[in-house]
């Protein structure tokens, strides 16, 4: 008969919200692998969290093990019998070993050999014999960004283990883990639920708890708490809208256990502040939706949603708690504000040289320069020279906002009180707007600058700091890159990606290596880096890997060319001309590399051709030659699909009807100085063999 359900709960004191939804996630996956590796089977799992809890719940678990046959492999009949079909001492030292008789081996047949094997049948133990092992490896299997100790045990989890729940329908499942035994009692909600509870069985775990106050299904309790929300917006005043951050939800969802949603407000002349101020100071610190008028174009409005994990009777005591704390802060916010726009932006510069960017690489202000000169370099190579003066400006001011006392005390503000204070200070619109488009993007599906000047500016620090910190000797691990420089490389390739520039990144890479001093060996690593990052970004994309080593080898230097490449190649690699064409270019690489002997220099003799098809063929490859080589330099990916698509069944008929290694050796040298032409063709266009 199987157990209906089997419940683990991990009490502990208040886990940081980041680390429940992926602690949700092992949990699920860990007991998937336990209770399989364990023979028992299941119908269903779930898992469930809060702030103090952890829950896994199993049910239609198997009440014993089901039956295991292993076999295990000895040494080959030959070897275990003599001539006579005796057994010999190999047989008998096998079979001692494995705990069986000589007559119980079995003969079993493996890749044309037999070899002698021992059938070994695995005892079948009750559930409830190894549901303790089970939960505790549950438990110890759970890792986190950050750990404790908490006695003397030294055992480590996120937080302290008060109590544990571990139960078989109305059995407990006894263990230890931490100094804590496992048992029926639980507990309710801080403070509004019971402090002890007895379980009776573990199918009423959840209503037990609910009737204490705790919402253990994060579902339903996100559920409450959307609804709960929707109710308070009805009495906002005015024509008001909860800005419904996904982030924020899911942060307040694992710090409550019975969410109490309230809406407070704030003085209307904070809202002079610049709103990022506002609304980092109201998420990051407060964990606070933010309000928006939808009668002024969704502008922020002075009123706040908070989540409390506790009712009280009266609820304006909450809100007052936390408009006090929010109007000390945005308090703050007012006179950073008023105080680092007394001077110039530019007047912070000069501040950066106290800042130590790295010991190895000098200081912030060191980094500003060079990187000025790279984006300079961008504005001459590439016929920018209209903007060059912009991004002269940006790149000077791009970190002075770092040294302000708004971004000393709201870090996450960086680039946005930039421009902010270069717009207040008369600054260029689009000076001020790169101040802030420097740092886009900001995740992997992030939006990218929608200026040159920003995008400029971004894309010459990032190669800066990749080339700067390879000199330093600071490059990116299989486990560490503390500055970045996978994710820059990155933001590299998706603003070219967006912007459409067709900016040769070895090129500038070389020109940085010149402005850091960084030799021609190191320039090749940081090129090399360049490379497996545009490669891995794009299979990220979905593209086949063939595809990929045949743009990036193409014109991997220009990555927006090689994504166009891609493309093209990508929308016609099922069409039979292509998949004919790619197999002729790996027969025509194989002949060719079989063949490397017979292979010179000597251009194809036309006179020495006497079959149809081996003339169309030079004639076609003399034809499109030039061509192709123009459609390559121009990037024109479809011309050059055109082209290809001309000379596939060439191609093909040369090779149905012409012998390569014929016995005249004229001939035969002559076919393969024909090859040799009609390869290079396709590998201007990459290597079109590696896609057979």
């Amino acid at each position: 008969m199987a157990i209906k359900n089997v419940l683990l709960e991990i009490g502990t004191e208040e886990i940081p919200s980041r680390f429940i939804p992926d602690s949700l996630a092992s949990l699920r996956k860990n007991a998937e692998i336990l209770f399989t590796s364990g023979r028992l089977t299941f119908r269903d799992i779930k898992t469930y969290a809060t702030p103090r809890r952890l829950v896994l719940i199993v049910t239609g678990v198997s009440d014993s093990q089901t039956e295991q046959i292993d076999l295990l492999k000895g040494p080959p009949v030959s070897a275990a019998y003599d001539d006579n079909d005796q057994p010999t001492k190999a047989a008998e030292g096998f079979a001692k070993s494995k705990g069986i008789s000589v007559d119980e081996l079995k003969i079993r047949e493996i890749n044309g050999v037999k070899y002698i094997a021992a059938e070994i049948k695995q005892e079948s133990k009750p559930a409830l014999d190894v549901l303790p092992e089970i939960m505790k490896g549950l438990i110890s299997g759970l890792t986190f960004p950050k750990s404790m100790y908490w006695d003397r045990t030294g055992v480590r989890f996120a937080r302290p283990v008060r109590w544990i729940v571990a139960m078989a329908d109305n059995v407990i499942i006894p263990f230890e883990f931490g100094g804590v035994n496992s048992g029926r009692r639980t507990t309710g909600h801080r403070f509004m639920g019971h402090k002890v509870i007895d379980i009776a069985d573990a199918s009423e775990f959840l209503d037990v708890l609910y009737d204490n106050n705790v919402i253990l299904d994060q579902e339903k309790r996100l559920q409450k708490m959307k609804t709960a929300i929707a109710n308070l917006q009805k009495d906002l005043e005015g024509n008001l809208e909860v800005e419904m951050d996904a982030a924020i939800l899911e942060e307040n969802l694992y710090l409550v256990e019975y969410p109490v949603p309230f809406a407070g407000s704030f003085d209307k002349r904070y809202l002079e502040i610049p709103e990022e101020v506002l609304t980092t100071s109201m998420k990051k610190n407060q964990k606070y939706l933010a309000v928006r008028n939808r009668d002024k174009g969704g502008k922020l409005a002075n009123y706040f949603v908070g989540v409390s994990n506790n009712l009280v009777p009266d609820m304006g005591v909450i809100r007052e708690g936390n408009e006090r704390v929010l109007r000390a802060r945005l308090e703050d916010a007012a006179f950073f504000w008023e105080e680092d726009r007394k001077i110039p932006l530019a007047s912070y510069v000069d501040r950066l040289k106290n800042v130590t960017y790295q010991e190895k690489l000098g200081s912030v202000y060191d980094k500003v320069m060079l990187t000025r000169k790279l984006a300079l370099w961008f504005c001459e190579r590439y016929g920018m020279g209209d903007i060059a003066s912009l991004v002269d400006r940006a790149a000077y001011l791009s970190k002075a906002d770092l040294v302000t006392s708004m971004v000393f005390e709201f870090t996450d503000l960086q680039g946005v009180m930039g421009r902010e204070y270069a717009k207040s200070g008369g600054e260029d619109p689009r000076v001020a707007l790169a101040l802030y488009e420097q740092y886009l993007p900001l995740t992997a599906a992030g939006k990218t600058p929608t200026d040159d000047v920003g995008a400029v500016l971004g894309l010459a620090e990032r190669v800066h700091v990749i080339t700067a910190c390879h000199k330093a000797g600071l490059e990116a691990t299989s486990s560490q890159d503390p500055y970045g420089l996978r994710r820059a490389a990155r933001c590299i390739n998706e603003i070219l990606f967006a912007r459409g520039y067709n900016f040769d990144i070895n090129e500038a890479v070389t020109e940085s290596c010149r402005i850091n001093e960084v030799d021609d060996e190191m320039k090749s690593k940081i090129l090399e880096f360049m490379r497996q990052r545009l490669q891995a970004q794009l299979r990220e994309k979905g593209y086949d890997a063939e595809l990929v080593n045949l743009g990036i080898a193409a014109v991997g230097n220009v990555p927006y060319q090689a994504v166009k490449l891609i493309e093209t190649l990508n929308q016609v690699k099922n069409e039979e001309w292509f998949t004919g064409l790619s197999a002729s270019a790996l027969r025509v690489k194989n002949i060719l590399q079989k063949n490397a002997k017979h292979v010179s220099d000597a251009e194809p003799d036309e006179s020495l051709m006497s079959i149809e098809a081996e003339k169309n063929l030079y004639a076609e490859v003399m034809r499109v030659a030039e061509p192709v080589r123009e459609a390559v330099n121009a990037y024109d990916w479809e011309g050059l699909a055109r082209m290809l698509a001309e000379l596939s069944p060439v191609v093909a008929k040369f090779f149905d009807d012409v012998m390569v290694m014929d016995k005249d050796d004229a001939v035969r040298d002559n076919r393969l100085a024909l090859l040799r032409e009609c390869n290079k063709l396709f590998l201007e266009a990459g290597d079109l063999s590696v896609l057979s």
